[in-house]
Protein backbone atom coordinates (compact mmCIF):
# COMPACT_ATOMS: atom_id res chain seq x y z
CA UNK A 1 0.00 0.00 0.00
CA UNK A 2 1.22 3.14 -1.05
CA UNK A 3 2.62 6.00 1.90
CA UNK A 4 -0.32 8.40 0.95
CA UNK A 5 -3.07 5.71 0.98
CA UNK A 6 -1.88 4.22 4.27
CA UNK A 7 -1.96 7.83 6.02
CA UNK A 8 -5.28 7.86 4.50
CA UNK A 9 -6.32 5.11 6.05
CA UNK A 10 -4.80 5.96 9.51
CA UNK A 11 -6.93 9.52 9.02
CA UNK A 12 -10.47 7.76 8.60
CA UNK A 13 -9.66 5.41 11.76
CA UNK A 14 -8.83 8.57 13.67
CA UNK A 15 -12.03 10.20 12.43
CA UNK A 16 -14.12 6.98 13.28
CA UNK A 17 -12.68 7.04 16.80
CA UNK A 18 -13.78 10.49 17.52
CA UNK A 19 -16.29 11.16 20.22
CA UNK A 20 -18.85 14.01 20.39
CA UNK A 21 -17.42 15.66 23.12
CA UNK A 22 -13.91 15.61 21.06
CA UNK A 23 -15.17 16.65 17.78
CA UNK A 24 -16.36 19.54 19.18
CA UNK A 25 -12.76 20.27 21.64
CA UNK A 26 -10.63 20.44 19.20
CA UNK A 27 -13.64 21.77 16.10
CA UNK A 28 -11.01 20.14 13.62
CA UNK A 29 -11.06 16.57 11.79
CA UNK A 30 -7.70 17.51 10.41
CA UNK A 31 -6.31 17.62 13.53
CA UNK A 32 -4.78 14.03 12.87
CA UNK A 33 -3.08 14.94 10.27
CA UNK A 34 -0.02 16.69 12.07
CA UNK A 35 1.18 12.75 12.23
CA UNK A 36 2.19 13.33 8.77
CA UNK A 37 5.65 14.95 9.68
CA UNK A 38 6.27 11.52 11.83
CA UNK A 39 4.08 8.82 10.16
CA UNK A 40 4.81 9.37 6.76
CA UNK A 41 7.70 12.02 6.21
CA UNK A 42 10.36 11.92 8.90
CA UNK A 43 12.09 13.93 6.46
CA UNK A 44 9.92 14.95 3.54
CA UNK A 45 12.93 16.66 1.84
CA UNK A 46 13.98 13.28 1.13
CA UNK A 47 10.69 12.22 0.72
CA UNK A 48 8.58 14.31 -1.90
CA UNK A 49 4.95 14.79 -2.86
CA UNK A 50 3.08 13.12 -0.04
CA UNK A 51 -0.34 14.14 0.42
CA UNK A 52 -2.53 14.80 3.67
CA UNK A 53 -6.01 15.17 3.37
CA UNK A 54 -6.11 18.75 4.37
CA UNK A 55 -4.33 19.56 1.09
CA UNK A 56 -0.89 19.62 2.05
CA UNK A 57 2.28 18.25 -0.17
CA UNK A 58 5.62 17.94 0.46
CA UNK A 59 7.56 19.89 -0.80
CA UNK A 60 5.78 22.10 -2.65
CA UNK A 61 8.47 23.74 -4.22
CA UNK A 62 12.12 22.07 -4.72
CA UNK A 63 13.84 23.47 -0.94
CA UNK A 64 16.93 25.08 -1.26
CA UNK A 65 16.62 25.00 2.59
CA UNK A 66 17.07 22.26 4.93
CA UNK A 67 16.75 24.06 8.41
CA UNK A 68 16.97 27.66 9.68
CA UNK A 69 18.15 29.37 12.44
CA UNK A 70 16.68 32.57 13.25
CA UNK A 71 18.62 35.40 15.33
CA UNK A 72 15.99 37.28 16.76
CA UNK A 73 16.56 40.97 18.18
CA UNK A 74 13.82 41.14 20.94
CA UNK A 75 13.12 45.17 21.83
CA UNK A 76 13.79 46.64 17.92
CA UNK A 77 17.38 47.12 17.06
CA UNK A 78 18.01 50.76 15.83
CA UNK A 79 18.61 50.34 12.03
CA UNK A 80 19.88 54.10 11.39
CA UNK A 81 22.28 53.44 13.62
CA UNK A 82 23.09 50.19 12.30
CA UNK A 83 22.30 49.54 8.51
CA UNK A 84 20.36 52.39 6.85
CA UNK A 85 22.62 54.97 6.90
CA UNK A 86 21.04 58.52 6.73
CA UNK A 87 24.09 61.48 6.50
CA UNK A 88 21.54 64.39 5.84
CA UNK A 89 20.38 64.22 9.01
CA UNK A 90 23.33 65.23 10.55
CA UNK A 91 22.61 68.92 9.53
CA UNK A 92 18.90 68.44 10.72
CA UNK A 93 20.41 68.12 13.91
CA UNK A 94 17.43 68.89 17.16
CA UNK A 95 15.35 70.33 14.04
CA UNK A 96 11.46 69.17 14.20
CA UNK A 97 10.75 66.27 12.27
CA UNK A 98 8.20 67.38 9.28
CA UNK A 99 5.07 67.10 9.01
CA UNK A 100 5.07 65.87 5.68
CA UNK A 101 7.25 62.67 6.93
CA UNK A 102 5.46 61.79 9.71
CA UNK A 103 2.21 62.26 8.47
CA UNK A 104 0.23 61.81 11.25
CA UNK A 105 1.50 58.34 12.17
CA UNK A 106 0.06 56.92 15.05
CA UNK A 107 2.35 57.26 18.16
CA UNK A 108 3.12 55.12 21.20
CA UNK A 109 2.17 57.16 24.82
CA UNK A 110 5.72 57.24 25.58
CA UNK A 111 6.20 60.10 22.90
CA UNK A 112 2.63 61.21 22.32
CA UNK A 113 2.98 63.80 24.61
CA UNK A 114 5.75 65.72 23.58
CA UNK A 115 5.87 68.75 22.70
CA UNK A 116 8.31 68.19 19.93
CA UNK A 117 10.12 65.51 17.54
CA UNK A 118 13.93 66.59 18.06
CA UNK A 119 15.67 64.57 14.60
CA UNK A 120 18.70 62.81 16.58
CA UNK A 121 20.93 61.72 13.28
CA UNK A 122 22.87 58.94 14.82
CA UNK A 123 26.03 59.41 16.44
CA UNK A 124 27.72 56.43 14.89
CA UNK A 125 30.19 56.58 11.80
CA UNK A 126 29.60 54.42 8.80
CA UNK A 127 31.77 52.92 6.27
CA UNK A 128 31.03 51.67 2.94
CA UNK A 129 31.70 48.02 2.05
CA UNK A 130 32.02 46.18 -0.47
CA UNK A 131 29.52 43.65 -0.91
CA UNK A 132 29.66 41.99 -4.03
CA UNK A 133 27.48 44.43 -4.97
CA UNK A 134 26.66 48.65 -4.93
CA UNK A 135 28.34 48.47 -1.89
CA UNK A 136 26.71 48.87 1.72
CA UNK A 137 26.92 51.11 4.31
CA UNK A 138 27.29 49.96 7.93
CA UNK A 139 27.76 51.42 11.07
CA UNK A 140 31.03 51.06 13.10
CA UNK A 141 29.58 48.96 15.89
CA UNK A 142 29.70 45.95 13.74
CA UNK A 143 32.99 46.10 12.53
CA UNK A 144 33.07 41.60 12.16
CA UNK A 145 30.00 41.72 9.93
CA UNK A 146 31.29 43.73 7.76
CA UNK A 147 33.63 40.97 6.96
CA UNK A 148 30.81 38.77 6.31
CA UNK A 149 28.85 41.33 3.85
CA UNK A 150 29.11 39.19 0.58
CA UNK A 151 26.89 36.00 2.35
CA UNK A 152 24.03 38.93 3.58
CA UNK A 153 21.16 40.10 1.80
CA UNK A 154 19.45 42.71 3.40
CA UNK A 155 16.17 44.12 3.13
CA UNK A 156 15.49 47.39 4.56
CA UNK A 157 12.32 47.90 3.96
CA UNK A 158 10.68 45.55 6.01
CA UNK A 159 7.44 47.09 7.99
CA UNK A 160 4.15 46.06 9.76
CA UNK A 161 1.32 47.27 11.44
CA UNK A 162 2.32 46.59 14.94
CA UNK A 163 3.66 49.74 17.20
CA UNK A 164 4.30 47.99 20.79
CA UNK A 165 6.34 44.92 21.60
CA UNK A 166 4.23 42.20 22.10
CA UNK A 167 1.69 42.32 19.66
CA UNK A 168 4.61 43.07 16.99
CA UNK A 169 7.01 40.10 18.04
CA UNK A 170 3.51 38.16 18.10
CA UNK A 171 2.71 38.95 14.65
CA UNK A 172 6.41 38.24 12.93
CA UNK A 173 6.77 35.18 15.09
CA UNK A 174 3.08 33.81 14.90
CA UNK A 175 1.68 35.66 11.63
CA UNK A 176 -1.26 37.47 13.81
CA UNK A 177 -0.63 40.20 16.61
CA UNK A 178 -3.57 38.02 18.75
CA UNK A 179 -2.28 35.56 20.79
CA UNK A 180 -3.57 31.66 19.70
CA UNK A 181 -1.44 31.03 16.48
CA UNK A 182 1.04 28.98 15.94
CA UNK A 183 5.18 29.73 15.70
CA UNK A 184 6.89 29.71 12.63
CA UNK A 185 9.13 26.44 14.08
CA UNK A 186 5.84 25.00 15.00
CA UNK A 187 4.78 25.21 10.96
CA UNK A 188 8.03 24.24 10.37
CA UNK A 189 7.49 20.89 12.57
CA UNK A 190 4.50 20.08 11.66
CA UNK A 191 5.04 20.40 8.08
CA UNK A 192 8.47 19.10 7.48
CA UNK A 193 9.24 16.82 10.90
CA UNK A 194 12.77 16.18 11.76
CA UNK A 195 16.00 15.01 10.63
CA UNK A 196 17.12 13.47 13.95
CA UNK A 197 14.70 11.69 15.86
CA UNK A 198 16.90 12.53 19.24
CA UNK A 199 16.25 15.95 19.27
CA UNK A 200 13.24 18.17 18.84
CA UNK A 201 12.45 19.86 15.62
CA UNK A 202 12.35 23.08 16.74
CA UNK A 203 14.76 24.52 19.44
CA UNK A 204 14.52 27.74 21.31
CA UNK A 205 17.87 29.87 23.11
CA UNK A 206 17.50 32.62 25.45
CA UNK A 207 20.56 34.34 25.57
CA UNK A 208 21.73 36.60 28.24
CA UNK A 209 22.10 40.58 26.88
CA UNK A 210 24.94 43.64 28.16
CA UNK A 211 22.76 46.45 28.37
CA UNK A 212 20.75 47.44 30.93
CA UNK A 213 19.44 44.55 33.06
CA UNK A 214 15.49 44.63 32.37
CA UNK A 215 14.06 43.86 29.12
CA UNK A 216 10.84 43.32 27.12
CA UNK A 217 9.24 39.84 28.01
CA UNK A 218 9.20 36.85 26.24
CA UNK A 219 6.16 34.47 26.67
CA UNK A 220 6.76 31.13 25.65
CA UNK A 221 3.27 31.03 23.03
CA UNK A 222 6.46 32.98 20.83
CA UNK A 223 7.42 29.35 20.06
CA UNK A 224 4.62 27.75 20.80
CA UNK A 225 2.03 25.61 18.85
CA UNK A 226 -1.17 26.86 19.08
CA UNK A 227 -3.99 24.92 17.11
CA UNK A 228 -1.15 22.06 15.87
CA UNK A 229 -0.61 19.71 18.03
CA UNK A 230 1.72 20.18 21.32
CA UNK A 231 4.43 17.96 20.18
CA UNK A 232 5.50 20.86 17.68
CA UNK A 233 5.90 23.26 20.49
CA UNK A 234 9.69 24.97 20.35
CA UNK A 235 11.80 23.21 23.28
CA UNK A 236 13.75 25.85 25.23
CA UNK A 237 17.37 24.41 25.94
CA UNK A 238 18.22 26.43 29.39
CA UNK A 239 21.91 27.39 30.95
CA UNK A 240 22.67 25.26 33.89
CA UNK A 241 22.91 21.06 34.50
CA UNK A 242 19.76 20.93 32.66
CA UNK A 243 19.19 22.13 29.90
CA UNK A 244 16.06 20.82 29.84
CA UNK A 245 13.66 20.44 33.12
CA UNK A 246 12.89 17.40 34.43
CA UNK A 247 14.53 15.87 31.85
CA UNK A 248 17.25 13.99 33.58
CA UNK A 249 15.92 10.56 36.28
CA UNK A 250 15.50 11.27 39.48
CA UNK A 251 17.70 9.87 42.02
CA UNK A 252 17.30 6.20 42.42
CA UNK A 253 15.75 5.54 38.88
CA UNK A 254 18.10 3.88 36.53
CA UNK A 255 17.47 4.28 32.74
CA UNK A 256 16.22 0.70 32.71
CA UNK A 257 13.70 1.64 35.08
CA UNK A 258 12.88 5.06 32.90
CA UNK A 259 12.24 2.91 29.86
CA UNK A 260 9.93 -0.20 31.75
CA UNK A 261 7.97 2.61 33.64
CA UNK A 262 7.67 4.66 29.56
CA UNK A 263 6.55 1.28 28.59
CA UNK A 264 4.05 1.11 30.61
CA UNK A 265 2.89 4.33 30.23
CA UNK A 266 2.63 4.43 27.16
CA UNK A 267 0.46 0.99 26.87
CA UNK A 268 -2.37 3.23 29.09
CA UNK A 269 -1.75 5.96 27.09
CA UNK A 270 -2.39 3.26 24.01
CA UNK A 271 -5.23 2.15 24.98
CA UNK A 272 -6.96 5.52 25.89
CA UNK A 273 -6.03 6.93 22.33
CA UNK A 274 -8.56 3.57 21.05
CA UNK A 275 -11.02 4.67 23.46
CA UNK A 276 -11.09 8.13 22.78
CA UNK A 277 -9.22 8.92 19.53
CA UNK A 278 -7.82 12.38 20.87
CA UNK A 279 -4.71 13.06 19.01
CA UNK A 280 -3.11 14.75 21.90
CA UNK A 281 -2.83 11.32 23.64
CA UNK A 282 -0.16 10.33 20.75
CA UNK A 283 1.13 13.56 21.25
CA UNK A 284 1.86 12.49 24.51
CA UNK A 285 3.26 9.49 24.13
CA UNK A 286 5.67 10.58 21.61
CA UNK A 287 6.63 13.16 23.63
CA UNK A 288 7.90 11.02 26.65
CA UNK A 289 10.07 9.00 24.00
CA UNK A 290 11.57 12.26 22.95
CA UNK A 291 12.55 13.40 26.02
CA UNK A 292 14.12 9.70 26.73
CA UNK A 293 16.24 9.62 23.65
CA UNK A 294 17.06 13.79 24.75
CA UNK A 295 18.71 11.91 27.59
CA UNK A 296 21.61 11.47 25.74
CA UNK A 297 21.44 13.46 22.96
CA UNK A 298 21.07 17.27 24.86
CA UNK A 299 24.38 16.42 26.74
CA UNK A 300 25.97 15.53 24.07
CA UNK A 301 25.06 18.61 21.77
CA UNK A 302 25.52 20.92 24.93
CA UNK A 303 29.08 19.91 25.47
CA UNK A 304 31.46 21.65 23.91
CA UNK A 305 34.70 19.49 24.62
CA UNK A 306 35.70 18.16 21.28
CA UNK A 307 35.71 22.06 19.70
CA UNK A 308 38.88 23.25 18.67
CA UNK A 309 40.28 26.32 19.62
CA UNK A 310 40.14 27.73 15.85
CA UNK A 311 36.37 27.10 16.37
CA UNK A 312 35.85 28.40 19.76
CA UNK A 313 37.75 31.30 18.37
CA UNK A 314 35.54 32.08 15.86
CA UNK A 315 32.95 33.43 18.17
CA UNK A 316 34.50 35.10 20.35
CA UNK A 317 35.74 35.34 24.21
CA UNK A 318 32.38 35.03 25.38
CA UNK A 319 31.79 31.35 23.34
CA UNK A 320 32.33 29.42 26.95
CA UNK A 321 29.98 31.22 29.05
CA UNK A 322 27.18 29.33 28.66
CA UNK A 323 23.63 31.44 27.98
CA UNK A 324 25.48 33.82 26.09
CA UNK A 325 25.07 35.05 22.54
CA UNK A 326 28.13 33.73 21.85
CA UNK A 327 27.41 30.00 23.36
CA UNK A 328 24.16 30.04 21.62
CA UNK A 329 25.76 30.75 18.05
CA UNK A 330 27.96 27.74 18.54
CA UNK A 331 25.01 25.78 19.95
CA UNK A 332 23.17 26.62 16.92
CA UNK A 333 25.79 25.32 14.36
CA UNK A 334 26.11 22.11 16.20
CA UNK A 335 22.14 22.06 16.07
CA UNK A 336 22.30 22.23 12.31
CA UNK A 337 24.87 19.19 11.92
CA UNK A 338 22.67 17.45 13.87
CA UNK A 339 19.43 17.92 11.78
CA UNK A 340 17.20 20.49 13.84
CA UNK A 341 14.65 22.16 11.75
CA UNK A 342 14.76 25.55 13.49
CA UNK A 343 16.80 26.95 16.18
CA UNK A 344 16.08 29.95 17.23
CA UNK A 345 18.22 32.20 19.55
CA UNK A 346 16.12 35.15 21.43
CA UNK A 347 18.39 38.28 22.53
CA UNK A 348 16.94 40.97 24.53
CA UNK A 349 17.82 44.14 25.47
CA UNK A 350 17.18 46.21 21.75
CA UNK A 351 14.58 48.42 23.64
CA UNK A 352 16.59 51.74 24.01
CA UNK A 353 14.11 54.61 24.82
CA UNK A 354 17.13 56.30 26.31
CA UNK A 355 20.63 55.87 26.64
CA UNK A 356 20.58 54.44 23.07
CA UNK A 357 24.55 55.17 22.79
CA UNK A 358 25.55 53.14 25.50
CA UNK A 359 23.27 50.22 25.37
CA UNK A 360 23.38 50.05 21.77
CA UNK A 361 27.22 49.54 21.74
CA UNK A 362 27.04 46.74 24.24
CA UNK A 363 24.06 45.14 22.71
CA UNK A 364 26.01 45.45 19.07
CA UNK A 365 29.18 43.81 20.97
CA UNK A 366 27.30 40.79 22.19
CA UNK A 367 26.11 40.15 18.53
CA UNK A 368 28.96 41.08 16.00
CA UNK A 369 32.13 38.75 16.72
CA UNK A 370 29.42 36.06 17.20
CA UNK A 371 27.60 36.29 14.23
CA UNK A 372 30.51 36.34 12.27
CA UNK A 373 31.66 33.07 13.59
CA UNK A 374 28.33 30.89 12.96
CA UNK A 375 28.06 32.66 9.19
CA UNK A 376 32.08 31.65 8.73
CA UNK A 377 31.41 28.21 10.76
CA UNK A 378 28.81 26.99 8.17
CA UNK A 379 30.30 28.10 5.44
CA UNK A 380 33.52 26.15 6.08
CA UNK A 381 31.77 22.87 6.99
CA UNK A 382 29.65 23.01 4.04
CA UNK A 383 26.22 23.63 5.80
CA UNK A 384 25.50 27.04 4.96
CA UNK A 385 24.84 25.74 1.21
CA UNK A 386 21.71 24.08 2.85
CA UNK A 387 21.41 26.23 6.13
CA UNK A 388 18.60 29.81 5.90
CA UNK A 389 19.86 32.39 8.90
CA UNK A 390 17.63 35.21 9.50
CA UNK A 391 18.73 38.25 11.57
CA UNK A 392 15.89 40.97 12.43
CA UNK A 393 13.86 42.50 15.22
CA UNK A 394 9.99 42.81 15.72
CA UNK A 395 10.49 46.84 14.32
CA UNK A 396 12.55 49.71 13.80
CA UNK A 397 12.95 52.49 15.79
CA UNK A 398 12.15 56.47 15.02
CA UNK A 399 14.63 59.31 13.88
CA UNK A 400 13.06 61.63 16.36
CA UNK A 401 14.52 61.54 19.78
CA UNK A 402 12.51 60.34 22.23
CA UNK A 403 13.59 62.46 26.04
CA UNK A 404 16.37 64.62 26.25
CA UNK A 405 18.53 65.30 23.25
CA UNK A 406 21.95 66.04 22.90
CA UNK A 407 24.84 65.22 20.79
CA UNK A 408 26.50 62.79 22.95
CA UNK A 409 23.27 60.78 23.40
CA UNK A 410 19.75 60.12 22.95
CA UNK A 411 16.65 57.96 22.85
CA UNK A 412 14.05 56.35 19.82
CA UNK A 413 10.34 55.39 19.75
CA UNK A 414 9.41 52.72 18.36
CA UNK A 415 8.71 52.58 14.82
CA UNK A 416 7.00 50.45 13.06
CA UNK A 417 7.45 51.97 8.85
CA UNK A 418 10.30 50.60 8.31
CA UNK A 419 13.44 48.64 9.80
CA UNK A 420 16.14 46.36 8.74
CA UNK A 421 16.54 42.47 8.50
CA UNK A 422 18.89 39.92 6.80
CA UNK A 423 18.98 36.42 5.16
CA UNK A 424 21.78 34.15 4.39
CA UNK A 425 22.94 30.81 3.33
CA UNK A 426 20.56 28.48 1.40
CA UNK A 427 19.22 29.73 -1.50
CA UNK A 428 20.08 33.72 -0.71
CA UNK A 429 21.77 35.83 -3.10
CA UNK A 430 24.81 37.02 -1.10
CA UNK A 431 25.57 41.32 -1.12
CA UNK A 432 22.06 42.50 -2.19
CA UNK A 433 20.64 45.34 -0.68
CA UNK A 434 16.88 45.37 -1.38
CA UNK A 435 14.76 48.32 -0.18
CA UNK A 436 14.88 51.71 0.50
CA UNK A 437 13.51 54.37 2.81
CA UNK A 438 13.66 58.01 2.68
CA UNK A 439 16.26 60.13 4.01
CA UNK A 440 14.91 60.77 7.61
CA UNK A 441 14.58 56.69 7.96
CA UNK A 442 11.11 56.77 8.25
CA UNK A 443 9.03 55.89 5.19
CA UNK A 444 9.46 53.34 2.54
CA UNK A 445 9.97 54.55 -0.85
CA UNK A 446 10.77 51.30 -2.69
CA UNK A 447 10.35 48.26 -2.15
CA UNK A 448 8.33 47.24 0.85
CA UNK A 449 8.55 44.47 2.60
CA UNK A 450 5.67 43.34 5.25
CA UNK A 451 6.58 40.99 8.16
CA UNK A 452 4.25 38.38 5.94
CA UNK A 453 6.24 38.18 2.86
CA UNK A 454 9.47 37.94 5.51
CA UNK A 455 7.52 34.46 6.58
CA UNK A 456 6.63 33.59 3.08
CA UNK A 457 10.46 34.11 1.82
CA UNK A 458 11.56 31.68 5.11
CA UNK A 459 8.62 29.21 4.03
CA UNK A 460 9.22 29.09 0.82
CA UNK A 461 13.04 28.48 0.87
CA UNK A 462 12.21 25.65 2.57
CA UNK A 463 10.12 24.00 0.24
CA UNK A 464 6.74 25.22 1.36
CA UNK A 465 4.33 27.63 -0.51
CA UNK A 466 2.97 29.68 2.11
CA UNK A 467 -0.60 29.91 0.39
CA UNK A 468 -1.02 26.25 0.00
CA UNK A 469 0.69 25.19 3.51
CA UNK A 470 -2.65 25.57 5.62
CA UNK A 471 -4.24 23.69 9.07
CA UNK A 472 -8.04 23.34 9.22
CA UNK A 473 -8.98 25.25 12.51
CA UNK A 474 -12.61 25.59 14.23
CA UNK A 475 -13.93 25.90 10.18
CA UNK A 476 -11.28 28.39 9.38
CA UNK A 477 -8.09 27.34 7.10
CA UNK A 478 -5.45 28.37 9.07
CA UNK A 479 -1.92 29.88 7.02
CA UNK A 480 1.08 31.24 9.04
CA UNK A 481 0.60 34.28 6.52
CA UNK A 482 -2.82 34.81 7.30
CA UNK A 483 -5.68 35.70 5.02
CA UNK A 484 -3.51 38.72 3.66
CA UNK A 485 -1.39 38.74 0.55
CA UNK A 486 1.48 37.68 1.40
CA UNK A 487 4.95 37.71 -1.60
CA UNK A 488 7.97 35.60 -1.69
CA UNK A 489 10.57 38.36 -1.93
CA UNK A 490 12.30 37.25 -4.59
CA UNK A 491 14.97 40.10 -5.06
CA UNK A 492 17.05 38.13 -2.70
CA UNK A 493 16.94 34.94 -4.01
CA UNK A 494 20.14 33.35 -5.98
Amino acid sequence: MSEKLTFQSEIRRFQNLQTRRHFFTNSALGLGSAALATMTAQNALAMPNVTSETGNTFPHVTPKAKRAIYLFMSGAPSQMDMYDYKPKMLDLFNTELPDSIRKGQRLTTMTSGQKRFPIAPSRFKFKKYDNGGDGMWVSELLPETTKILHELAFMRSVKTEAINHDPAITYICTGDQLPGRASLGAWLSYGLGSENGDLPAFVVLNSTWSARRDAQALFNRLWGNGFLPSKHQGVMLRTGADPVLFLSNPSGVSKKMRRKMLDSLNELNQKTYEKLGDPETQARISQYEMAFRMQSAVPELTNLSDESDETLALYGPDVKKPGTFAHHCLLARRMAERGVRLTQIFHRGWDQHGNLVGDLKSQCRDIDRPTFGLITDLRRRGLLDDTLVVWGGEFGRTVYCQGRLTKENYGRDHHPRCFTMWMAGAGIKGGVVHGETDDFCYNIVKDPVHVRDVNATILHLLGIDHEKFIFKHQGLDMRLTGVEKAHVVKQVLA
